[in-house]
């Protein structure tokens, strides 16, 4: 039976395997020429002359940047960065509402809530850079434009969440206010809000980690924050400052989280 078989498969020509054979080694020869005009002198002693710098900086921060209290020292621009997540997360915090009541289906009803969702789906689509390179087109560069674009694009995010809550939540409470003849505003702050405040606090401190780390990278195109002297120490090759500003980065993100974290475990 297998013999049959082998009998009947299609004997593949010699020149075809030659064929494949000579380009190989035509590839092979041509990558191995290409590797030979690199100048590997050139590139090890760049590489290891920038690694040596980069040590040298760790190991000598530049404490004077840390210990200066002005605009253009590092506790401002940490200082900065904290307001812009903060302020950020406040403003999503609060519009993140409606947009999540407009998505819930225990609310508005099964047609309006599909419309809420895709309009959430949609402010969660553009990333906080692209926001923020908007904004800054329309209010000029600087914390304001942070701010806005950390808190349009939470808006997303919380309103998601927002209304997974509030559909998850217990329908009773709600239609018993309703049966007592209460109207849209008491449905809201007696049946609604006191069962899901709970989650939309975690949720929001939750969010406000990530806008934390966030707003570290909107300074990269010109939005505030700690993103534009860490881009421009290492522009400069300035390794002091840029270890000094990564080293007290990921101390405040660090406490924050811890912070953040212990609150949301008492919340929930």
């Amino acid at each position: 039976m297998a013999e049959n078989i082998l009998k009947e498969l299609p004997i593949k020509p010699a020149s075809n395997f030659i064929k494949r054979t000579i380009i190989g080694i035509i590839v092979i020869a041509l990558f191995i020429w290409a590797l030979d005009g690199l100048n590997y002198k050139g590139l090890m002693d760049t590489a290891q002359g920038t690694f040596l710098a980069m040590i040298r900086g760790i190991l000598n921060p530049d404490m004077d940047y840390l210990t200066n209290y002005t605009i253009d020292g590092l506790p401002y621009a940490i200082l900065e960065t904290i307001a812009i997540a903060i302020s950020g997360t406040f403003v999503s915090g609060i519009l993140a509402i409606p947009f999540a009541l407009l998505a819930s289906e225990n609310i508005v009803g099964k047609r309006i809530s599909r419309i809420g969702k895709i309009i959430i789906t949609m402010i969660r689509t553009f990333p906080e850079i692209i926001l923020a390179l908007i904004f800054i087109s329309v209010v000029g560069p600087g914390a304001p434009a942070g701010i806005l674009a950390l808190g349009i694009h939470s808006i997303g995010m919380l309103g998601k969440l927002f209304s997974e809550s509030i559909e998850s939540m217990d329908i009773g409470v709600k239609e018993a206010v309703e049966s007592c003849g209460g109207n849209n505003s008491e449905i809201l702050f007696r049946a609604v809000i006191p069962q899901v405040a709970p989650e939309f606090l975690s949720y929001t401190l939750f969010r406000f980690e990530i806008n934390m780390r966030a707003a570290s990278t909107l300074g990269l195109v010109g939005a505030g924050g700690i993103g534009a002297p860490l881009i421009f120490a290492i522009r400069n090759r300035n390794w002091e400052r840029t270890s000094l500003i990564v080293f007290v980065l990921i101390i405040t993100v660090s406490i924050i989280d811890i912070i953040s974290s212990r609150i949301r475990k008492k919340l929930v």
